[in-house]
């Protein structure tokens, strides 16, 4: 597989791989660990040397996982995890930005890793009740100190990267980026791309739905889509018009409606490296070969013509919220 740069001495493969899924988010009945071990080592057979977790996905159980099936193979990837959030017992996350915190989850990170550096390690959220620079400069610190080697933020505003640019450099940013949500390539994508920086595109196959292969009868009560705005029965149903329009580009090239989706998200920059997640043989297969897939202008002018996605997902209301009082 191609390989891209994110920023100055930092290539990955043009696709990495999402992990989340394989410990997080889509119901225990669905966890498989052997399965995704073989789905890793095949992807570093397919090429792909970028791979995303957090330590909260699980929570903590999916860095144990890259741990023992990427151990083998450190020569060849680029692990980034995440920091800033931390798991409550209502299955929320609270923030926690302070330099004490990120030093400790580094900490436990890379051992169960196992791992010396963390290639990419990124704030998972802004924590608003500490000064940002503070957060930031904690981070940097581990890049100095040779624990990290470089820096991501995630669902930061464009001023936040401003911010932390001008204190210690930022590899990568990560944002949600697919044919249904594009709201990233009006401001933070042309920041990234003015400013060197790598974007790391999640969901680019929009949880799956994009792949024409997801119906609410799959959606199991501890599946975390059921509270997705995106996958309420009436928004799925307007939403197939999109997921047609995919599926006519798809037959013009013998390819998939999700291979679409991925060419799509390529088509904004070498900067940007889409990284779909699955807990699947197949569907890792199928996800890679988007590589090979060139879309024409006709091509875009079609999918750019196709319907706004019904619903938006508000990530920062899913997936964390402010400590409870007293705790």
């Amino acid at each position: 597989m191609r390989q891209t740069t994110l920023a100055d001495g930092f290539s990955v493969s043009e696709i990495g791989l999402g992990c989340s899924s394989m410990s997080h988010g889509y119901g225990p009945a669905e966890r498989d660990d052997e399965e995704s071990i073989r789905v890793l080592h095949r992807a570093v057979e397919l090429g792909i040397t970028i791979f995303d977790t957090a330590d909260v996905y699980g929570p903590y159980s999916n860095e144990y996982l890259l741990g023992r099936a990427l151990s083998a193979h450190r020569d060849k990837v680029r692990i980034a995890t995440k920091c800033g959030l931390v798991p409550r017992p209502d299955g929320k996350f609270s923030r926690n930005g302070s330099p004490e915190h990120l030093r400790a989850a580094c900490e436990a990170s890379l051992r169960r890793l196992r791992v010396d550096a963390i290639d990419l390690y990124q704030l998972h959220r802004v924590d608003p009740a500490v000064p940002l620079a503070e957060s930031w400069g904690a981070l940097g610190e581990l890049v100095t100190e040779g624990k990290v080697r470089g820096l991501g933020i995630s669902h930061a505003t464009p001023e936040e990267l401003e911010e932390v640019h001008a204190i210690f450099p930022i590899t990568a940013i990560q944002y949600e980026l697919s044919v249904w949500v594009t709201k990233s390539l009006d401001d933070i994508l042309p920041w990234t791309q003015k400013n060197g920086v790598g974007f790391l595109a999640f969901c680019p196959i929009g949880r799956g739905y994009l792949s024409g292969r997801v119906n609410q009868d799959q959606l199991g009560e501890d599946d975390s889509r059921k509270r997705d705005p995106r996958f309420a029965a009436a928004a799925m149903a307007r939403n197939q018009a999109i997921v047609d329009g995919l599926n006519r580009i798809a037959a013009r090239h013998g390819a998939t409606p999700a291979q679409v989706a991925i060419a799509w998200t390529l088509t904004h920059g070498d900067n940007v490296v889409p990284i779909p997640g699955t807990r699947r043989l197949r569907w890792l297969e199928e996800n890679a070969a988007a590589a090979r897939l060139r879309l024409t202008v006709e091509d875009l002018r079609d999918i750019a013509a196709l319907p706004k996605a019904d619903g938006e997902m508000v990530w920062d209301r899913f997936r964390s919220a402010p400590a409870p009082t007293g705790s």
